[in-house]
């Protein structure tokens, strides 16, 4: 699957390019179909600890996901976004086996 990471507002490390690959990855283990994902990383210029904003675009033949979350860091809300993204492809894919 191809990942196109963007951030905003600051730089990101390669260590935390590489988490988020190697998440995103196992979500093909749910569903084998995946195109590509664009992920968002933000850095809100709040006061507040939960400032950083992890948004992931997930395209599937026919269908996209979008999950928005924020946390005290990049690393949950990446955890987080793909926790969901499992459970929707989950649905996603019971429906298609539905029809079939």
């Amino acid at each position: 699957m191809k990942v196109n990471l963007q951030s905003v507002n600051f730089n990101v490390d390669e260590k935390l390019i590489q988490f988020t690959q190697t998440k995103l990855d196992k979500l093909e283990h749910h569903f084998n179909r995946i195109i590509y994902a664009d992920v968002y990383l933000k850095v809100m210029n709040t006061s507040g600890k939960e400032n950083k904003v992890t948004e992931i675009l997930l395209t599937v033949p026919g269908d996209e996901f979008m999950i928005k979350k924020i946390n005290k860091t990049f690393e949950e809300g990446v955890d987080e976004c793909v926790s969901s993204l499992e459970r929707q492809l989950q649905r996603r894919k019971e429906k298609l086996k539905a029809h079939i």
